[in-house]
């Protein structure tokens, strides 16, 4: 009961200050659980989940309960969640590289969830007289996807220096992949991609001509699709196809949401396609 008391007056005092804070708009709230021990990790999860006008996060230190109000036309909570991993804190649906969280302050060391069918890597670091245990991270390309779904929606927004913004995020995490935490299978298809993959987010980061932009962006997403074959997302993702993109020869993307939103033509024609294929 205490527990629920507390969430509830921080759900409401979180409420409270965002319904005052203009600069997010087409605001949604989501609740969820992050990991963290200490006052200094409450500013980094804080930290890494800000983009400004974008989205803005909350942590409670005791009940480890995270709230996060973003703009939904821009972003969405796994591009959220995947930031806060990549600084070093696990949520239920991301996990932090060991090397990311081994190199946190002795304080931010928290206790690591442990997922089910996991395996255990005892911390070269016991507290306590007990040893922490951690999860091996169940997704070494939670961030690179995470990347690319805010790129498409950006692109459904037809905002080419935002698609430009969100390129060089999916720049930046290919190239901090750990390949060492693939199997042989999705290694190899890593390897036969990565390199076609950065040369699409490389045009799209260099221009702010959404036509452009598209016409690569169409490009990666045949990649990213054949990597989330291998290497699977982990949640449900939808492969959408529009007839009508480049003169009727069409054109396909990834999205975490069932509902069509054309990256290829946003308000033009928002919902026109169809979905393919589902991917889990």
């Amino acid at each position: 009961m205490k527990y629920l008391i507390h969430s509830s007056l921080l759900l409401l005092a979180f409420l409270s200050f965002t319904a005052c804070d203009a600069q997010i708009q087409h605001a949604k709230t989501i609740q969820t659980t992050v990991y963290g021990d200490c006052g200094m990790c409450e500013k980094t999860i804080k930290k890494a989940a800000f983009v400004k006008g974008e989205a803005q996060a909350t942590w409670d230190m005791d009940t480890k309960i995270a709230i996060f109000t973003f703009d939904s036309t821009r972003t969405n909570v796994d591009a959220i969640l995947a930031r806060i991993a990549a600084a070093g804190y696990d949520s239920d649906k991301y996990t932090a590289a060991d090397t990311t969280y081994n190199n946190l302050p002795t304080c931010c060391q928290y206790e690591r969830p442990v997922k089910v069918a996991a395996a255990v890597i005892p911390d070269a670091k016991p507290t306590g007289g007990m040893t922490k245990k951690q999860a091996v991270a169940v997704n070494p390309l939670s961030a690179v996807y995470a990347a690319y779904f805010e790129l498409k929606d950006a692109l459904v927004a037809t905002d080419g220096k935002m698609a430009a913004a969100k390129a060089k995020v999916l720049s930046d995490a290919l190239a901090q992949v750990n390949a060492g935490a693939m199997n042989a299978a999705q290694n190899t298809a890593w390897t036969n991609l990565k390199t076609g993959l950065g040369a699409d987010a490389a045009k799209i980061q260099g221009i702010t001509d959404t036509q452009k932009q598209r016409a690569a962006f169409s490009d990666l997403t045949s990649k990213v699709y054949d990597l989330m074959k291998e290497v699977k997302p982990g949640t449900t993702v939808y492969f959408d196809y529009c007839p009508m993109y480049n003169n009727g020869k069409g054109g396909n993307w990834l999205s975490l949401e069932e509902e069509i939103n054309n990256p290829y033509f946003g308000k033009q024609m928002l919902h026109c396609g169809s979905t393919t294929a589902v991917l889990k």
